[in-house]
């Protein structure tokens, strides 16, 4: 293996219309009684998205410095079905859903193994620099669209 891919940070996987994004859990995302602190799934679920919009060629960081705008949490429905532990090796896999002008709705669900601990809808709007909805870029749509094709 060629040291600069060791060097790089971990990036999850587009498969079958869904994004795949792994990851262990560590001491500091649990609370007292070692159990996942109840926001961090949140956590969990944002590092998803952000990868999977990468994974699929959408450069928020560009737009948002060119003053196009970003996402922003607009809606949020979680439900908590199993504790995660200290050390679990778990998977969020997120699935785009409806596909709105200015928002898109995004299912995740946070495995281990087959199992189902945490699932959320999310519905993700894209705000201009004040704050205000503004349509998402006609090429991102186009990729939504096409990720939600392969479901």
């Amino acid at each position: 293996m060629e040291t600069d891919t060791l060097d790089q940070p971990y990036a999850g996987t587009l498969l079958d219309g869904a994004h795949r994004f792994a990851l262990r859990v560590y001491f500091e995302d649990t609370d007292l009684t070692g159990i996942v602190y109840h926001a961090n799934y949140l956590r969990f679920m944002e590092r998803a998205r952000s990868d999977m919009l990468r994974c699929a060629g959408i450069d928020q960081r560009a737009a948002h410095e060119a003053g196009e705008g970003a996402y922003a949490v607009a809606d949020l429905a979680i439900r908590y079905r199993r504790p995660a532990r200290l050390d679990d090796a778990l998977v969020v896999v997120s699935r785009v859903g409806e596909i709105r002008a200015a928002a898109c709705l995004i299912h995740q669900r946070v495995m281990r193994g087959q199992e189902v601990l945490t699932e959320a809808d999310v519905t993700a709007a894209f705000v201009a620099p004040d704050g205000r909805p503004r349509r998402q870029p006609r090429a991102w749509i186009d990729i939504f669209e096409q990720l939600r094709g392969r479901s």
